[in-house]
């Protein structure tokens, strides 16, 4: 597949568009409050609980599991875990600006068409994007409060391409999560980009818009 092809990304945001282990650690101690509060135990054996969970569901499903789905398989729900999330994460106090990947976004944007399709929340998304500096700069923002259901969902991603009016081969998904961003995609024919930091992110660039007077081959795979 060449770069000529592609017309739009649709990005996944936490871990893809930043990466911030700190605020990932507040996001998994949040979910164990939730479920703390939820169980009436302690947080400490609330992560306990958590993680034999997901342990469980991913060999039941062979799959890597998300924070919703194992917050839902202990009997919690999906807006309430968001609205918990709301109320306790302060992404202000973690996230900075980076100037190069507020540049990275601004070059893309001259060439395609740029969406967000992320697991969390609007409220949330809209206060990250703000701390990034990259509010402004993505044309359609899809979040969990479309439909309450989490990544992977074929008929979400069949409603953002949709929405965004590309066909899955005009569409690149990049995500920093294999199995929850970007194997349903890969399996509707979309090209996909694992991105785990920030180089790989930056190397967008040179992967999508190409010198003047080459022409260079995007390879469409998960391990790019």
């Amino acid at each position: 597949m060449t770069y000529a092809e592609i017309k739009g990304i649709v990005f996944d945001l936490d871990g893809t568009l930043y990466v911030c282990d700190r605020f990932a650690a507040e996001i998994q101690a949040a979910a164990y409050g939730y479920i703390a509060a939820l169980k009436q135990v302690s947080s400490a054996e609330a992560g306990l609980i958590m993680a034999a969970t997901r342990l469980r569901l991913t060999e039941e499903s062979g799959t890597v599991q998300t924070i919703s789905a194992v917050c839902t398989a202990l009997g919690g729900n999906v807006p309430d875990l968001h609205r918990f999330f709301e109320q306790t994460l302060q992404p202000e106090s973690y996230l900075v600006r980076d100037e190069r990947v507020v540049r990275l976004l601004v070059r893309l944007a001259e060439k395609f068409s740029l969406a967000i399709y992320t697991n969390n929340n609007r409220v949330l998304t809209t206060r990250i994007l703000k701390c990034l500096g990259l509010d402004g700069l993505v044309a359609d923002i899809f979040t969990i409060n479309d439909t309450w259901r989490g990544k992977p969902d074929e008929e979400m991603v069949h409603r953002v391409l949709g929405e965004i009016g590309l066909s899955p081969d005009e569409a690149l998904f990049v995500g920093d999560r294999y199995d929850v961003d970007l194997r349903l995609p890969e399996q509707l024919g979309c090209p996909v980009y694992l991105s785990q930091n920030l180089g790989q992110l930056l190397r967008l660039e040179e992967l999508l818009i190409p010198i003047p007077g080459q022409s260079p081959t995007f390879v469409g795979s998960s391990s790019a």
